[in-house]
């Protein structure tokens, strides 16, 4: 009987042990609250951008061909001197002709024949020895002997090959005497007196072109910078790289600049007076798109922004951020979506 105090005793000591165990630590009861991180800010105001790109461009001739005959025959006259300019209408080849020159001094004789067989009609209808009928017939007779020499005329003026404009004459392809076809290509020629500048826009900036507007380009043989005016622009955005197509007429000429060089084109889009500039350290690039952390009545939000020009410093905004919003631009890579900031200081 004096073993059952000491029992429980022994019980009470254990119970209160296990009862210790289960209870939490102090310092686990204060709860997991995330801490409010202390970031700088940058405040958003209206800036001046004069803002250009540079793109890609090819001289080209403003107007280039090649030169073939309309119709297939021997080569009797050749002037084609290489490199040489010629003017507009400059008789440059000439095929055989005397099968036609033939047919067309028969068909002369024969409206000869006829017109004065319509004269004596008319005489005779005049004085009733003939029927209005024949000499309709006369009359008509005329007509189509005129209407075979016109197309006589037509088919010997076809083997005469002349200068479509004025331009550099290429190499030739071809010798006297040779007898050619409409798929022979004689010769090429380019207008050299001016060029045509080709060059595209990203879709972004196709806004800014506008026909008449004067651009400003270089190329690899000098560091001079050449003037062009905007003339015209494709029907639309390309499907391939999403730009747009722009031709720019090239008068200012000299010996640095030929068709076919490459050429650095600078596409001034004037100045935005209220353009939205961030620091280029707010922005946070990821896979698929852009973002910044705009502070939010102490809490973080993260904003897609899609970015335009930029400089050493800043980068422009184009959609994602207004004026008077206020953007994270340290500890971005600590704080989380909703997470608590505190800002130290505003710039």
């Amino acid at each position: 009987m004096k073993l059952i105090p000491g029992i429980v005793i022994i019980f009470f000591i254990a119970s209160c042990g296990d009862k210790t165990k289960n209870d939490p630590p102090k310092n686990q009861t204060a709860g997991h609250a995330n801490p409010t991180l202390d970031v700088q800010g940058y405040v958003i105001h209206p800036s001046v951008l004069h803002s250009s790109i540079e793109v890609a461009g090819t001289l080209l001739p403003f107007e280039e061909t090649d030169i073939h005959p309309e119709v297939s025959g021997k080569v009797t006259y050749l002037s084609i001197k290489e490199g040489a300019h010629v003017k507009k209408g400059t008789l440059l080849a000439r095929l055989f002709d005397g099968d036609l020159q033939a047919q067309l001094q028969k068909l002369k004789v024969q409206l000869q024949v006829a017109e004065k067989t319509e004269d004596r009609q008319d005489q005779l209808l005049k004085i009733g020895g003939i029927s209005q009928q024949d000499y309709d017939l006369s009359v008509l007779d005329v007509s189509s002997i005129k209407a075979d020499i016109q197309v006589m005329q037509a088919s010997i003026d076809k083997t005469i090959i002349k200068a479509p404009f004025d331009g550099k004459i290429g190499f030739k392809n071809i010798s006297i005497g040779a007898f050619i076809s409409p798929t022979t290509v004689i010769t090429t020629i380019r207008q050299d007196s001016k060029l045509k500048l080709e060059f595209s826009v990203p879709e972004k900036y196709t806004s800014k072109v506008q026909l008449g507007n004067v651009i400003y380009f270089t190329t690899e043989s000098s560091n001079k910078s050449y003037k062009a005016k905007i003339f015209a622009t494709e029907s639309g955005i390309t499907e391939e790289n999403r730009s747009l197509k722009v031709h720019a007429i090239v008068e200012n000429l000299d010996k640095n600049i030929t068709a076919g060089s490459f050429a650095k084109v600078a596409f001034d889009m004037g100045d935005n007076n209220d353009a939205v500039m961030i620091p280029t350290q707010a922005i946070i690039p990821e896979a698929r798109d852009k973002k910044v952390i705009e502070y939010n009545g102490g809490l973080a939000n993260f904003k897609v922004v899609t970015t335009g020009t930029r400089d050493s410093a800043k980068v422009e905004i184009l959609s994602g951020l207004s004026i008077g919003d206020t953007v994270i631009i340290t500890g971005l890579l600590s704080i989380k979506p909703g997470g608590k900031i505190n800002l130290s200081s505003l710039n």
